[in-house]
């Protein structure tokens, strides 16, 4: 690649970067329902044409916002389950800094809870899209790696399944924890349990269902 070549790639990329960051802004401060392509070219000083040479519609862009939520999300991971000795002190360790994500940057984890229920999930999916399924593999592949751990370490017990299935059904756990943290609130506070005691109580009983 030539000189010239590659700074109009670096270009492209710098703006695509602007765009994305943009929309993340906008995200967090309407949802993603209210967003519109002409809000994120007035915050990215750009013009509604040009936001659409990198990203064909509101979908596309997304996805992109998608992929970075999930890239937050591994590094998150990563440095928890590092923290941790025992594989079964890495599982809650995933868990909690699952909830930390949801609560610290809510935007991020809707675009995620959108991209799962997403209908174009049923086809085969390319571009942007297949980089999302990656990239959520990827976060899936700590809690797998900290199962195995568990197990191998005799923190976890030995009948607990494939590791796999396993941190699919924790993460099902996991997402309906945060929902109800989240959105039913005042329902505990009226049988006067609090979120946290909530919280706690949960990863409790999924430690014990876990340990050996």
């Amino acid at each position: 690649m030539s000189d010239l070549a590659e700074r109009r790639q670096e270009e492209k990329d710098r703006r695509r970067i602007e765009i994305v960051e943009a929309a993340i802004e906008v995200y967090r401060e309407v949802g993603w329902d209210a967003v519109t392509i002409d809000q994120v070219a007035k915050r990215a000083r750009l013009s509604r044409a040009l936001v659409y040479v990198y990203f064909k519609d509101k979908d596309e862009l997304h996805a992109a916002i998608v992929l970075r939520s999930f890239e937050v999300l591994d590094k998150r991971f990563a440095e928890a389950a590092s923290r941790a000795r025992l594989g079964i002190d890495k599982v809650e360790a995933l868990g909690r800094a699952y909830l930390a994500f949801a609560h610290e940057l809510p935007h991020f984890f809707d675009a995620c809870a959108r991209f799962e229920v997403a209908p174009q999930q049923t086809t085969a999916p390319t571009g942007l899209i297949a980089e999302c399924f990656a990239a959520g593999q990827q976060v899936h592949a700590h809690t797998v790696a900290a199962l195995a751990a568990g197990v191998a370490d005799g923190s976890i017990r030995t009948d607990m399944g494939d590791p796999k299935v396993s941190s699919m059904a924790l993460w099902g756990f996991s997402h309906g924890l945060i929902q109800i943290a989240v959105n039913k609130a005042h329902v505990l506070a009226h049988d006067s349990i609090s979120v946290p005691q909530f919280v706690d109580h949960a990863i409790g009983l999924l430690r014990r269902m876990l340990a050996r």
